[in-house]
């Protein structure tokens, strides 16, 4: 199973893709980066898409409805799989890590718009996302 190095450099294979972050969404830091920044800081961004991120996870009304309880002494995943900020030249995607330990690991891809395709980046993020082993 891959680590964040091998599961970042596998973003970056998608079509369009510009940078990729793995990032702890409860501090805000980034654990991993590669390519480029939305704004020239990795760790900038980092905290400024874990804002986003804790945004929606901690939101009750996403929550609804959810298969997801946890069991006793469980914490339970992110009610969220992923969150999408489109803008006029690129997309982010925010894609949630579950982990077996606290789920508070997000992927961040930022892709252009004119050369990649969200829906494969939306699959393919979720299918690295189940294979990143964070040791």
């Amino acid at each position: 199973m891959p680590g964040i190095d091998e599961c970042l450099l596998d973003v970056m294979r998608l079509p369009g893709a510009r940078g990729a972050a793995v990032v702890d969404w409860t501090s805000g830091l980034a654990l991993g980066t590669i390519g480029e920044s939305p704004n020239g800081d990795h760790e900038a961004t980092a905290a400024e898409t874990a804002e986003v991120a804790r945004m929606a996870a901690e939101q009750p009304a996403f929550a609804a409805g959810s298969p997801d309880a946890p069991a006793a002494g469980e914490t339970a995943p992110p009610p969220v799989e992923d969150v999408i900020v489109t803008t006029r030249a690129g997309y982010h995607i925010l894609r949630f890590v579950e982990t077996d330990f606290d789920s508070s690991v997000f992927l961040h891809l930022w892709l252009d718009r004119a050369e990649g395709n969200l829906a494969l980046a939306r699959i393919r993020l979720g299918e690295i996302a189940e294979r990143l082993v964070l040791a």
